[in-house]
Formats: structure tokens, C-alpha cells, sequence
């Protein structure tokens, strides 16, 4: 999982993808009647807002959750190299549903083969107002597969995921375990596959790193991840 962001001190890379709707998008997506989107359940409690939180606070929450989870934990051992390169594009989206998320995530694949990898090495592409429920998210994942197919990007660029309500599939939604792919929002993380064969074969021990972090996860309990705050502990979604 080689993924990253911009050197502490630097600015991030970040854009933002603006494609609303002239309609809401109800539903399991977090909108009220008057339009106003809430956050994800276990999103960052200092971005828990009434109003739309900007790109800026959506990136801020992200690299906080990076940096405190992700390399603190060092839950992916790839993932100080780029980060303090600043070799990461952030990405927030602002669609509301999957035709509009489908083409964000479109431009942003070619956007990737398209940069010098030593520029951008890896993207991630932050959804907060759309597939906010576990089950659509998963459901999109498969969608995001036949994209990489049709444009011919299988075997060049893998779309990993990150969700607020991440569940493996032989786990409980309470199980600790599953903040390993918990995030302050829905995120697709585009990898070139190039960096993570690169990564593993500088890494004499990658295939032990899923199991040491469920230990990790384990080791440090409910109370640890609550102490990091980077988002809701499991089970605690109210």
C-alpha cells in the first residue's frame, strides 16, 4: 500500500473535482431534506460539521489519518518514502452520485499515467458526499474494475479502498481489525503498479505485513485508535 502525502512543511498537492448535479442525491449518502451533506459516521470529530467542509479540511483530516494511522502505526511500511517526497496528489471530489464519481475517477487515472512518477506517485481520490454506505462503496469497486479494463489500465494502475465503516469479509463491523482500512472518508487510492512491485521487492517481508497489523490493531485496542484521533471507534457510530 504505498501511499502518501506531500512533506511535512509543504503544501499538498490537492484539487478539487466540482461535478454537482442540479438534483440532490437522497439517501445513503448522509443528505438531509434541505440538501446539507453530512459527513461519514466515523468521519474526524473536528471536521464534524453542519456546513460542507472544504477541500482543504477534507485533505487535513486525510493527512492527519495518514500520518497518525498509517505511518504511525506503520501499517504500510511504503508509505514515509513518498510521503515526505510530497509524491502524493490529493484529490477531493465533490460528486453526489456514481455517474458523476465514475468520471472523476476517469481523469484521474489518466491524470496518474500521465505524471512523471517522480512528481506524483500515487493518488488518492476522497469522496466524502458519495458511497458513504459500506455496501455501495464495495458494490463501486466493482465498477472501478471494468474502468481500469476498458481503458486498458489493468496490470498498470490498481485501485485500492479506504471507507469511514471498512468491514472485512470475515470480521464483525466492531472488530478492531477493520481500522486498518478505516479513513476519515471514502477514498479510492490509485497505485501505479510498477511502484508497488518496486515496494515489495525492496521489502523483504511483505507478505507478513497484513497479519502483523491486524496485531498491531489488536495490541493497541478500541482505547489506542480512539486516542489517535483520526475518526469513531468501532461500535461507536452513534
Amino acid at each position: 500500500m504505498p501511499h502518501c502525502n506531500a512533506a511535512a512543511g509543504d503544501p499538498p498537492i490537492v484539487d478539487r473535482l466540482d461535478n454537482r448535479r442540479p438534483f440532490a442525491w437522497i439517501g445513503a449518502n448522509r443528505y438531509t431534506g434541505e440538501d446539507v451533506p453530512y459527513v461519514a459516521a466515523n468521519a474526524n470529530p473536528l471536521i464534524m460539521m453542519a456546513d460542507v467542509p472544504s477541500p482543504d479540511e477534507v485533505v487535513a483530516a486525510t493527512r492527519d489519518w495518514l500520518e497518525r494511522a498509517v505511518i504511525g502505526l506503520n501499517l504500510c511500511p511504503f508509505a514515509k518514502g513518498v510521503h515526505v517526497k510530497g509524491q502524493i496528489r490529493y484529490v477531493v471530489s465533490e460528486a453526489r452520485n456514481d455517474e458523476s464519481l465514475l468520471a472523476d475517477l476517469e481523469r484521474e487515472l489518466h491524470a496518474l499515467v500521465g505524471a512523471a512518477p517522480a512528481a506524483v506517485d500515487t493518488t488518492l481520490l476522497i469522496h466524502p458526499w458519495v458511497l458513504n454506505a459500506f455496501d455501495d462503496f464495495t458494490r463501486f469497486l466493482d465498477l472501478a474494475e471494468v474502468v481500469l479494463r476498458m481503458h486498458r489500465l489493468d496490470g498498470i494502475v490498481q485501485v485500492a479502498s479506504f471507507h469511514p465503516d471498512y468491514v472485512f469479509a470475515d470480521t464483525e463491523p466492531d472488530d478492531i481489525t477493520n481500522c486498518t482500512n478505516r479513513s476519515p472518508f471514502p477514498t479510492l487510492h490509485l497505485l501505479r503498479e510498477a511502484s508497488i512491485d518496486r515496494a515489495v521487492a525492496a521489502f523483504p517481508d511483505a507478505a507478513a505485513i497484513y497479519e502483523r497489523n491486524l496485531q498491531t490493531l489488536r495490541d493497541l485496542g478500541i482505547d489506542g485508535w480512539r486516542n489517535l484521533g483520526v475518526g469513531t471507534p468501532p461500535g461507536e457510530n452513534g
